[in-house]
């Protein structure tokens, strides 16, 4: 039972705590008011993309504690799911949208890091944090884009 409900936080953890932030702030996510870059999506599109992700981030850290507990990468891997989540009140709480860009920044090289160690331990773990970092990519464009417009 112990190894079931260890699973189950490993995978299910970063939707349930990317749901509460959501919950938290959603008054407070002034997305129509802003002026956006082109491609830049609906709304309802993020909450959408961001739980799939989030499910894809804890598969791939399950799969990768399976048969790795390196600490330094444990370490990574919860430095960078913090840092996500607080990027959404740097950005739309203190409306910080240049230090969201640096903030993405350091998501997007703590990203490649996980994936080169996972790659090196074990491949769909890395492989499944691919789809994350070009989210993130993405994401970059529409703080750079929301910081030169507003």
């Amino acid at each position: 039972m112990k190894e079931k409900i260890k699973c189950f936080l490993q995978i299910f953890s970063p939707i349930i705590v990317g749901s509460i932030i959501g919950i938290l702030t959603k008054e407070s996510i002034n997305y129509h008011i802003l002026n956006m870059p082109p491609f830049a999506p609906p709304s309802i599109v993020f909450p959408i993309v961001w739980s799939v992700l989030y499910l894809l981030i804890g598969i791939s850290y399950y799969l990768y504690r399976q048969t790795n507990k390196e600490p330094k990468i444990i370490t990574m891997y919860y430095l960078q799911l913090i840092l996500n989540f607080l990027w959404i009140f740097i950005f739309f709480i203190f409306k910080l949208y240049l230090l969201a860009i640096f903030w993405i920044l350091l998501l997007i090289l703590l990203t490649i890091y996980l994936i080169k160690e996972y790659k090196k331990r074990r491949k769909e773990s890395a492989y499944l944090l691919i789809f994350y970092l070009l989210w993130l990519f993405f994401a970059l464009y529409l703080s750079i884009g929301v910081y030169l417009l507003n």
